[in-house]
């Protein structure tokens, strides 16, 4: 049938060109934007997930830079803690040649004088106001805590948290030793039991903050793990397959182009009626 008012085979290709075109305009967003969700019509459900895990990467990224911090500050406490054992391991020394009874009240004063320096080298002040070990701090952070306060390291993206063990200069086996004297034979025999006593406590705080370095070492790992695992589930939600989404622009592509040749036929199609009239 030859008919004039209506052309249905133009609407309809219209229609299909219309089609076409708009899936064209959404591969061409995709590959030029390597997101599969640049519109949340794209994938609703999908953009919501991803919105989600975004969120939960960013967290745990921040997490991560919190606990490598704390790697830090255990591997600044160790630092300072070699050097007390060191200072420790002199001051045993001195206590050790102030008991022997050949020695002179001066000798007995000038071990004590080298005592009492590597005392204020650990805990005490010194002459020009700087404080020994005991009181280094960390970016402001005391890293002896008085009173054995722990240090608190966030370990996920929920913010839980991990208590590193405190090393309190504070104690009394510290005290003790940083307090004692070589003035005598006698006073030196009870500096070295508080040495020993000191170099068992140290021991102890250095196992410590060991165990905290490797468990905070094995949290980062951990971290760094879920984040892979999380990327990866994140990027299958919303990151465009390029090959695929190549071979279905090229596809769209072509429609685009036979249904624009094919709606410029189904226009020509009522001129025929023209050539019955005249």
């Amino acid at each position: 049938m030859v008919i004039i008012n209506s052309n249905n085979s133009s609407a309809m290709s219209a229609r299909v060109l219309g089609e076409s075109t708009q899936a064209l305009q959404k591969s061409l967003a995709r590959l030029s934007s390597g997101s599969k969700l640049n519109n949340a019509s794209d994938d609703a459900a999908g953009a919501a997930v991803s919105l989600k895990l975004d969120s939960q990467i960013s967290r745990l990224n921040a997490a991560k830079s919190n606990v490598s911090n704390g790697i830090s500050f255990t591997q600044t406490q160790d630092g300072y803690l070699k050097k007390v054992g060191t200072a420790l391991e002199r001051m045993g020394e001195l206590s050790i040649l102030a008991q022997d009874s050949t020695k002179s009240t001066a000798d007995l004063a000038l071990y004590d004088k080298e005592f009492q320096k590597l005392a204020t080298f650990i805990g005490g002040t010194n002459k020009d106001g700087t404080g020994g070990i005991a009181t280094k701090t960390f970016n402001g952070v005391n890293l002896f805590s008085n009173g054995g306060s722990a240090i608190n390291i966030t370990q996920d993206e929920d913010g839980t948290a991990y208590g590193m063990s405190a090393i309190d200069f504070t104690a009394t086996v510290w005290t003790n030793v940083l307090g004692g004297d070589l003035q005598t034979a006698a006073e030196a025999a009870i500096s070295d039991g508080e040495i020993a006593l000191a170099m068992a406590q140290l021991a102890s705080d250095r196992a410590s903050v060991g165990a905290d370095q490797s468990v905070l070492e094995n949290i980062s790992s951990t971290m760094s793990v879920l984040e892979d695992n999380l990327g990866a589930a994140n990027s299958r939600i919303k990151d465009v397959d390029v090959a695929e989404e190549s071979a279905n622009f090229a596809r769209q592509n072509i429609l685009v182009q036979s249904g624009t040749a094919m709606l410029a036929q189904a226009n020509a199609l009522p001129q025929s009626a023209l050539r019955l009239i005249g």
